[in-house]
């Protein structure tokens, strides 16, 4: 059995997606041009909190939540005509949710190089995420 590990599955996503610096998601999201979307566990965020603004989309939903024959899609999530910009904690998880919705058919996405760990030093205001 030939089985590819994750970083060999991340590292083929990341040549079919587009991949934002800090700097350039900075941008984006200063001009409010893109939604933010976290793709971390729930726990990740009530440990580390979350950036100002963005969508908390667990990454064991993302492909139910963004599709719009499934029963869990919210067509008011975000808005359509934004750059959808997935960042996980590191970057891996992101770029692997990134390559799924370009397969889904999605076009203006991109996903966070780093992922929080990134954005959250990069000068993105962070905001605690209570538990409920």
């Amino acid at each position: 059995m030939n089985i590819k590990s994750s970083k060999e599955l991340v590292k083929k996503a990341l040549t079919e997606i587009s991949t934002l610096k800090p700097a350039e998601v900075k941008e984006l999201n200063d001009k409010n041009e893109c939604t933010l979307i976290d793709i971390r566990d729930i726990r990740e965020l009530w440990r580390d909190g979350t950036l100002k603004g963005a969508v908390h989309i667990p990454r064991g939903m993302l492909e139910f939540w963004l599709d719009p024959n499934s029963q869990y899609y919210n067509d008011d999530m975000f808005p359509k005509d934004k750059k959808l910009v997935l960042f996980c904690a590191a970057g891996m998880r992101s770029a692997l949710a990134t390559k799924t919705l370009k397969d889904m058919g999605y076009k203006n996405i991109a996903h966070a190089d780093g992922g929080f760990g990134s954005l959250s030093n990069f000068g993105f205001e962070i905001v605690s995420k209570d538990k409920k």
